[in-house]
């Protein structure tokens, strides 16, 4: 019912919608003589807004075509390696021949970036795998929008994400290096766990968790307090819902991703509103610039996906209600998950001094998790004054953190090589 609703509210307002577009044009259209006018710019900026809050927002391009390495500009090229009807196994290969120019002609270790599952699509993550292009070979998960999934296809739940980052992970060939963004990190860890305990050669060399709720019963944000004050059949109950026609997921049970959209704003509504006047304000004064980055901001942060119905309430449960994993409870296919296990894949763990999603401490967890790493093979990082998204984005990830992660990953890949030559010896 609440996704008809949502579809029913956004065909009411499309000849409202459709006359704004028309305004728009009229008012920004070389050949009006009054366009330049205080009353022009005034019913264009409004239009604009209104056109903008009330349209569709589709899947983002990833917009990388290029990255520049030590000064030199390298070509992107964007390949599907690996695909399920759940998610596009993306790599961004760079051309070879502009890695030579850039002085770059060693082979460089390859990074799995595993992108959330949990409203947006990965292109959030574009700054993330912008920074790692520089050192690494970067693959991420870029995840499917449900309703686009027709029936026949399944249903997706929290095994079968452990089990495709496994999958994903053994392409990538021996000892890769995984990074989890924000909610994938239970999943990535357990999956790390199992491959230890079977001695997979393509277990991950390091795995980085970046925000991660691994322990989410610790210091616990308005999100955690939310998840854990209602119980698990009001999330069935309210937060559910089926798809309409015409998408091609038709009758599949999802968690809206404008539901999970409109939770995010809510918990900023003072926030957006502010950011919406000073656009409408910029664009009074045609400021191209400002209104520029007001759009990127907000194309990507109003593009949001549907979550499958098994997924979304299998993650409430294990990950915020239940506690599995931090509580040795969490068991897969009849396995125990056992980090404890895990002897020598590096683990490095970021947080944000001010994130109010995944609270300080709940990332951290997995160091106690992972009780037998040595402490050498441990490393932990929180990042003053940014929030949850500047833990993996921005000039600070830039400049602060991605250094660290780069580091700590050739610190591995050395004791990877020194292993070597010593069997080698043998």
């Amino acid at each position: 019912m609440l996704y008809t609703m949502y579809e029913a509210g956004y065909y009411a307002a499309s000849p409202l919608r459709f006359a704004a577009r028309a305004a728009r044009g009229f008012w920004s259209s070389p050949l009006n003589p009054a366009k330049d006018s205080d009353l022009g710019r005034r019913l264009f900026a409004g239009a604009d807004l209104f056109a903008n809050l009330t349209r569709r927002y589709g899947r983002p391009a990833w917009n990388i075509n290029s990255v520049q390495i030590d000064g030199k500009p390298v070509r992107v090229t964007q390949t599907e390696v690996w695909s399920s009807p759940w998610v596009k196994l993306t790599h961004f290969s760079r051309n070879m021949a502009d890695m030579r120019k850039a002085g770059r002609r060693d082979l460089q270790p390859a990074v799995l970036i595993v992108a959330p599952l949990s409203g947006h699509y990965a292109t959030l993550l574009r700054g993330t795998v912008e920074a790692f292009l520089q050192d690494h070979e970067v693959f991420i998960t870029d995840w499917s929008n449900a309703r686009d999934v027709p029936l026949h296809a399944g249903r997706f739940d929290f095994h079968d994400y452990l089990d495709h980052v496994r999958e994903m992970l053994r392409l990538l060939g021996p000892r890769p290096h995984v990074v989890a963004v924000c909610q994938p990190g239970p999943a990535v860890l357990a999956a790390a766990a199992l491959m230890a305990q079977d001695n997979e050669d393509c277990r991950p060399g390091t795995m980085t968790f970046m925000g991660s709720p691994i322990d989410a019963r610790l210091s616990p944000t308005v999100t955690n307090k939310l998840a854990e004050e209602r119980p698990f059949a009001w999330f069935k109950s309210n937060m559910i819902d089926t798809v309409p026609a015409p998408y091609p997921g038709l009758g599949r049970r999802v968690y809206p991703g404008f539901v999970q959209l409109y939770s995010f704003m809510s918990m900023n509504a003072e926030k957006h509103q502010d950011a919406h006047k000073q656009y409408l304000e910029d664009l009074m004064k045609g400021d191209g610039d400002a209104t520029d980055k007001h759009l990127e901001f907000y194309d990507e942060y109003l593009s949001v996906l549907d979550l499958p119905e098994e997924f979304y309430l299998q993650t409430v449960d294990y990950v915020f209600q239940s506690y599995l994993l931090p509580k040795g409870e969490l068991t897969h296919r009849g396995r125990a998950v056992q980090p404890a296990l895990i002897t020598d894949i590096g683990l490095l763990t970021v947080e944000g001094e001010n994130d109010d999603i995944s609270g300080i401490g709940q990332t951290q967890a997995a160091h106690t998790l992972c009780s037998g790493l040595p402490a050498e093979f441990k490393e932990d990082y929180v990042q003053p004054h940014v929030g949850h998204y500047g833990v993996f984005n921005g000039r600070r990830f830039r400049e602060e953190i991605y250094p660290r992660v780069r580091a700590f990953i050739r610190k591995s890949e050395a004791g990877f090589e020194k292993a070597r030559d010593a069997a080698n010896a043998a």
